[in-house]
């Protein structure tokens, strides 16, 4: 039987068949030895073959084969730093929800979630939510990093969850897809599914007052078919983006407006760090480059890990 993987836990994983029928299923002990250094061979969006077998009263799916994916979002794994978690499969495009406060949302963890995205040439929404919160100062950053990253080419869209404002605008654009939502706990993605699908009754959770942070209400990345034609992803809240299986000469085609630049460098190879005559370097004393992104960009080039309470 054929089918794709709607919730994975670790250990068990929901499979919807090409019927529309939905089957637990595990997977083969051969998945477990085939030198997988990610953390969960199968993902949430994978298309799978499983057989069903017959376990006391209950018929159980094993999985025996993973079609091959069209792209995937991965990072480094939480606990083991030699492995990757990947987080989901088969997107046609990902939702990242930004929030400037309760919790903040840096420019770096953006920043390292569109160069991966761009890696495996998923496009990225930028959603930035709760703008019913935030005062004038607030407001005029949001418009700041709005401009930024639409004139480097990513959608944005400013919107609130919670009051319903714009969410018909995201309708529109999941309309026919497979979405995920991707974002720090307590940004808004579980509250933002249930302004969607309110049949849904996704649990969300109160921002924690004493670190700002949000609580992780979703536990595990799950898929939901909406009732406009649409699938979404929801994923658990990220802390860090540790970006993965890229060497340093190609981070920075990753950036679409380095790229743009590149073949203006002197040199083929420019890493757009101290090289004479750097296209990148010159933009960005220019100031046709945001800073910010030039100092992900370092951060990513010399391997610093992202931390998401660094200052911007």
């Amino acid at each position: 039987m054929n089918g794709t993987v709607y919730k994975s836990t670790g250990s068990w994983y929901t499979v919807k068949s090409t019927d529309g029928a939905f089957y637990e299923c595990r997977i083969k002990g051969k998945f477990r030895t085939q030198n997988i250094k990610s953390t969960n061979p199968v993902a949430v969006g994978d298309h799978v073959e499983f057989e069903l077998e017959n376990v006391g009263d209950e018929t159980v799916g094993v999985i025996s084969e993973i079609g091959e994916r069209k792209n995937y979002i991965i990072r480094k794994s939480v606990k083991l730093s030699k492995q990757t978690h990947i987080i989901a499969s088969n997107l046609d495009q990902v939702f990242l929800l930004v929030t400037l406060n309760n919790p903040m949302t840096f420019t770096s963890f953006i920043d390292r979630f569109l160069v991966t995205a761009e890696a495996y040439d998923i496009p990225v929404i930028l959603l930035f939510n709760k703008m019913d919160t935030y005062s004038p100062d607030e407001k005029a950053e949001v418009a700041y990093l709005v401009d930024l990253y639409t004139h480097i080419g990513y959608p944005c869209i400013q919107m609130e969850a919670k009051t319903g404002k714009n969410v018909d605008k995201v309708k529109e654009l999941m309309t026919g897809k497979t979405s995920m939502f991707a974002g720090h706990s307590g940004v808004g993605k579980s509250t933002l599914v249930n302004a969607l699908e309110p049949g849904l009754h996704l649990k969300t959770a109160e921002i924690s007052e004493q670190h700002l942070q949000g609580q992780h209400t979703t536990t595990f990345a799950e898929m939901y078919d909406l009732n406009f034609d649409a699938r979404i992803i929801d994923t658990p809240g990220i802390k860090g983006f540790g970006i993965v299986d890229m060497e340093k000469d190609e981070i920075g085609d990753y950036f679409p407006e380095f790229f743009e630049l590149k073949s203006q460098c002197k040199f083929n190879n420019c890493l757009h760090l101290d090289e004479p005559k750097c296209a990148v370097k010159e933009a960005l004393e220019n100031e046709e480059i945001a800073w910010s992104r030039y100092r992900s960009y370092v951060q990513m080039l010399t391997g610093e890990e992202d931390n998401p309470y660094r200052e911007r």
